[in-house]
């Protein structure tokens, strides 16, 4: 494969009332693993998707292999070998189709010109892809049935039957467990080596000195520094200059008074058993971690919860009393709020405005006696919020799908704090947002707290854990197989115990 070269010129994109990059600059070559990293709102999704063909409205140059070329279309960018995988998977597949479907699927839509489909073929093609990859899934298999990581792989297969050239990996490893992740690694090493220019972009620092050569960093849509990444190179100048400040990344919890028990569980088993005879309590001004590996089982807790998976048997309590959320309605009637972990999918109406997504779980205080919405109260109700957590949006009737990362992530907890909530179940909240909107959610999570709320911090990041959280709960295969308090352990103990340590 002739080994491409790409050059990103002056790119400028505008968006009413917001510039989201102001002449951008960027070069990478085949054969390498580009680190592009920058905080929630750099720009880093918005240049990716110019190079897509998704955003079609820039103004700059690019050229490929010395020539210059015109991206205006997601097809523009497929002809020139240009391919992305975004961080929901999900929204890029077909569940009701097989693997094999999947992996051809563009090829099926855009190249045969034949009515008849020879399966055969496609099964041949398909499986020629995802053994380039060295995996093995059942190509008959419907892709809805597979884990997140064997989907990415379809995805990345999809990718290589498309001649990908340049391969656009956006937050890959967010979902994946650890051993997931190393199999990502060896496909994504295995690819560079075979020429492939791969871009990676990560707000795990960490893991990009294991597997990127050369890094970009960018701040407010402009360029700051690009540069060979090696172990040299600190963490904490990477993360400075995404910010634009010094950075510590220590955090000092604060001293919040802890009251009486707020909420009890007792003996909650999911229908399908996928958590089981789980027992633990929260106090007033609590917040209480819920540790596990990916596959333990916290998601599945925190949807039991909140009434979205249905509890089989089991006693739940809220201030004494006993509550059955068997519906999420149910649950918020309750008291209960749910941060999920796949906010886009299941935490905002991605294509709504702002102000719709703050009110719409507590809408019955925006309504007349004619169940008519009053929008002016809505829109100022989400302008307090707007200040109150430093949602940057230039207005309250931006579509949310525009904002980053971190942004929807604030846009969610907006919405709860704007109901009468006493439990606050967050899910992998500090998923896909940078290093300082991390701390912002912690320091919002404390002051919950610190009103008397009780908080359930679910997550397989240890060191948020020990960070933020009061006690700790560990997840096994669906139970909870140990408690912790954060001064008396550290993250191998927890690691021995999200393993089935004894």
């Amino acid at each position: 494969m002739d080994k491409i070269h790409i050059e990103m010129k002056d790119i400028v994109v505008e968006f009413p009332g917001i510039k989201a990059l102001k002449g951008v600059s960027f070069s990478t070559s085949g054969g390498l693993i580009h680190a592009l990293v920058g905080a929630n709102g750099a720009g880093k999704s918005t240049l990716m998707s110019v190079l897509s063909g998704r955003y079609t409205h820039y103004t700059g140059q690019i050229k490929i292999d010395g020539k210059d070329v015109e991206i205006r279309s997601p097809s523009d960018a497929k002809k020139l070998g240009l391919e992305i995988v975004y961080q929901e998977v999900d929204t890029a597949l077909i569940p009701y189709l097989s693997v094999a479907e999947n992996v051809m699927f563009n090829n099926m839509v855009n190249t045969m010109t034949n009515k008849v489909i020879s399966w055969s073929n496609i099964k041949k093609e398909a499986k020629k892809h995802l053994d380039r990859l060295n995996i093995n899934l059942d190509l008959k298999a419907h892709v809805e049935t597979l884990t997140l990581a064997q989907k990415q792989m379809v995805l990345i297969a999809r990718c290589l039957a498309a001649n990908c050239r340049l391969l656009i990996l956006d937050e890959p490893t967010a979902p994946l467990s650890n051993s997931e992740t190393k199999e990502l690694f060896r496909v994504v090493r295995e690819l560079a080596n075979d020429g492939l220019a791969i871009i990676f972009i990560s707000h795990r620092l960490a893991e990009l000195y294991e597997i990127c050569s050369y890094i970009t960093v960018m701040r407010d849509g402009m360029n700051v520094t690009a540069y060979e990444l090696t172990r040299e190179i600190p963490q904490n100048k990477i993360v400075e200059q995404m910010l634009g400040r010094s950075y510590d990344d220590a955090y000092l919890k604060q001293k919040i008074d802890i009251g009486d028990v707020l909420l009890e569980v007792n003996g909650l088993t999911q229908k399908e058993n996928k958590v089981h005879n789980i027992n633990f309590y929260v106090r007033s001004g609590e917040i209480v971690g819920i540790a596990g590996l990916v596959g333990a089982g916290k998601t599945e807790l925190c949807k039991t919860l909140f009434g979205a998976l249905e509890a089989k048997s089991g006693e739940i309590k809220l201030k004494g009393n006993i509550v059955n959320c068997k519906t999420p309605y149910h649950a918020v009637k309750s008291g209960f709020a749910l941060v999920p972990e796949e906010r886009r999918k299941e935490g905002v109406l991605i294509t709504d405005p702002l102000y719709n997504n703050i009110s719409i779980a507590s809408l019955d205080k925006y309504c007349n006696s004619l169940k008519v919405v009053n929008v002016k109260k809505e829109k100022s109700v989400a302008d307090e919020f707007i200040l109150d957590l430093g949602i940057k949006t230039p207005s309250n009737d931006k579509v949310v799908a525009l904002l980053s990362g971190g942004n929807q992530q604030k846009v969610v907890l907006a919405k709860w704090l704007n109901t009468e909530a006493s439990i606050y179940i967050f899910d992998e909240p500090t998923k896909g947002i940078d290093v300082g909107a991390k701390q912002d959610m912690y320091a919002l999570i404390e002051r919950l707290a610190s009103t008397g709320k009780g908080a359930i911090y679910a997550t397989c990041e240890f060191n948020e854990i020990l960070s933020i959280c009061d006690r700790i709960y560990v997840m096994y295969d669906g139970e909870i197989v140990k408690e912790l308090l954060p001064k008396d352990t550290n993250e191998k103990e927890l690691l021995f115990y999200c393993t089935g340590g004894k």
